[in-house]
């Protein structure tokens, strides 16, 4: 019986120390890839670099100067973590008193250790230890720095896509960073709501520009598109002024415009909390004109009201909206900003507004050192 249990008991126990190996694996993978587990390959990889740099200098200093012990320091702090970063460090310090020891004085020729060799390794040596406490920190490991960095840009463009229209409706947004930057202080929350008949368009110049107010913006944007749709379109700016009012920032101020659409009748509803007015070309007539609504900045005083401007787009008809930066510049007010985008959004009267977004931004400020967005809505004939 002691042994029927004991044969019972074994193939028990190998299959949980099997499951506890691969549970341990899958969770040393997983840290790895997040950038969590340990840096022991790395650190061993470069260990090995060190030795061969060494036994190159010594056959060949020529070819291979001291110098070269440079490239593992570098990649140690880009890699290492500042524990494993001074064994890395201790390890070259040793392969130069060897290079030094076995090359001789360095008066005997150029290719020796120098006292300028010296300094080169000590400097590079402290800089990426500097790299690597930083990075500690933060705890953002090299490796997924710019993963992270990707999610951010691609999270803020998802925010911004903008919803599905009924037929007979057309909608396009176009962005550009400032300075060609990957991130921008413009973004757009939108969201069909009154199940599916309304669309609501929030439009937002956050403070700053480029990757300065990418952050604010990314945080922005998920809190107003959680607000849209949730509130009563003339709850939302308040609610959004209020939020940015709780956040206490140095530089927490925005300007925002509200479009609340009919998507059947065509009527529609713009709140401003100190945004640019919105343009309308009126088909019939071939006119544009300024849709002003008025409102303080988002983030200034609490109690702001905000008033609503009212319109109509008929078949045919073109609504924009747009941040300061499409249409001010510093040699040039507003006013002329908006005269030379409605000149170049005639162009495309005659031939639809398809692409025309991404094209009017180019036409009108592709050299502005300002973060630039447009809104562009059209109701086919």
């Amino acid at each position: 019986m002691a042994r029927r249990a004991g044969a019972e008991t074994y193939p028990a126990r190998l299959r949980k120390s099997a499951h506890r190996v691969r549970t341990t694996l899958r969770r040393s993978g997983v840290d790895y890839f997040r950038g969590d587990g340990s840096d022991w390959i790395a650190l061993a990889a470069l260990l090995l670099t060190i030795p061969a740099i060494t036994c190159g200098t010594l056959l060949n200093p020529v070819w291979c100067s001291p110098t070269v012990l440079v490239l593992p320091i570098v990649a140690g702090g880009l890699l290492l973590r500042p524990a494993s970063l001074l064994g890395l460090y201790a390890t070259a310090a040793a392969a130069l008193i060897v290079e030094s020891l076995w090359l001789g004085p360095y008066e005997d020729g150029p290719a020796r250790v120098t006292p300028g060799t010296v300094l080169t390794v000590a400097a590079c040596g402290f800089l990426g230890l500097i790299l690597a406490q930083f990075r500690a920190r933060v705890g953002v490991p090299w490796r997924r720095g710019g993963t992270m960095l990707f999610d951010l840009r691609e999270r803020i463009r998802v925010q911004s896509a903008l919803p599905r229209l009924p037929q007979g409706w057309h909608r396009e947004m176009a962005l550009r960073p400032a300075g060609g930057q990957s991130f921008s202080g413009d973004f757009v929350v939108a969201a069909r709501t009154n199940g599916g008949r309304t669309l609501e368009a929030v439009l937002t110049d956050v403070s700053g520009k480029g990757m300065d107010a990418g952050s604010r913006a990314l945080l922005l944007s998920g809190a107003f598109g959680g607000l849209l749709g949730s509130l009563p379109p003339h709850g939302f700016l308040p609610a959004a002024n209020g939020y940015l009012l709780r956040q206490d920032w140095d530089e927490g101020f925005a300007t925002s415009i509200h479009l609340v659409l009919d998507l059947e009748s065509g009527d529609y509803e713009l709140l401003s909390a100190g945004h640019p007015p919105a343009l309308q070309l009126h088909a019939g007539s071939g006119q544009w004109e300024e849709m002003a609504a008025e409102g303080p900045l988002l983030g200034v005083y609490d109690g702001a009201e905000f008033d609503a401007v009212k319109g109509h787009l008929a078949p045919g008809d073109v609504l924009m909206l747009f941040t300061d930066g499409l249409v001010e510049a510093s040699d040039r007010d507003i006013a002329e900003g908006i005269d030379r985008l409605t000149g170049e959004a005639d162009r495309y009267v005659t031939t639809g507004f398809e692409g025309a977004a991404w094209h009017l931004i180019e036409a009108c400020a592709k050299d502005v050192n300002d973060d630039r967005a447009l809104l562009l809505l059209s109701r086919r004939s």
